[in-house]
C-alpha cells in the first residue's frame, strides 16, 4: 500500500512537471465515453449538430466549468474530488497522491471551452495553471455525465498520470 501511494505521489508530481506534453495525448477520433479528443477553436463546431447535447446545454456547460475548477483546486476536500471524478471511488489512491503533493497546492484549471459530443459527454478545453501562470494552455480532456453529475473523466486524469511514466492502479 505504501509503495502504491508513493508511486501515485510520484505520478502526481510528474504530472505537474510534465504537463506540456498533454497536448500530444489527444487524438482525432470522436469522443466516446471517457476518451480524450481534440476540440475545434472557439466559435467553430467540433462535432456535427446531430451529435446530441444535454437538455439544458447552458446549465451543463456551467456545471462542467464549476466541477473542473473545483476538481483541480487544492482547497477542494478529497471527499469532494472523489465525487467530481468519474469512478472516483476507484481512484482514491491517485487522488490522495494529488492532495499530498506540495506543487498541487498551486495548481488550478480554467475551463476555456466545452463542446458536447453527446447528451452525456463533452470535450473540455482548459488551461492548467500553476500559481496563476499557464503551465499548459489549451489542454484537452473530457467530461462525462455520471450519476447526474458532470465529472472529470478518468481518461483525462489517467492521461496526465501516464505522462509521468509511472503505472498507478486504476489508470
Amino acid at each position: 500500500m505504501v509503495l502504491r501511494r508513493r508511486a501515485a505521489a510520484l505520478a502526481a508530481a510528474a504530472v505537474l512537471l510534465l504537463t506540456p506534453a498533454v497536448a500530444a495525448c489527444s487524438d482525432d477520433e470522436p469522443a466516446t465515453g471517457n476518451q480524450v479528443t481534440s476540440t475545434a477553436p472557439p466559435g467553430m463546431t467540433a462535432r456535427p449538430s446531430d451529435a446530441g447535447e444535454p437538455d439544458d446545454p447552458a446549465a451543463a456547460r456551467a456545471e462542467i466549468t464549476r466541477n473542473w475548477t473545483a476538481f483541480f483546486d487544492a482547497d477542494t476536500p478529497a471527499a469532494e474530488r472523489v465525487k467530481l471524478l468519474e469512478n472516483g471511488e476507484e481512484m482514491k489512491d491517485v487522488l490522495a497522491a494529488f492532495a499530498g503533493n506540495p506543487q498541487a497546492a498551486a495548481t488550478t484549471a480554467k475551463v476555456t471551452g466545452v463542446a458536447f459530443t453527446s447528451a452525456s459527454g463533452a470535450d473540455v478545453t482548459y488551461d492548467l495553471l500553476v500559481g496563476g501562470n499557464p503551465l499548459l494552455p489549451d489542454s484537452r480532456g473530457t467530461s462525462v455525465l455520471q450519476d447526474d453529475t458532470w465529472k472529470v473523466s478518468v481518461k483525462t486524469l489517467c492521461g496526465l498520470v501516464k505522462l509521468s511514466g509511472v503505472t498507478v492502479d486504476g489508470c
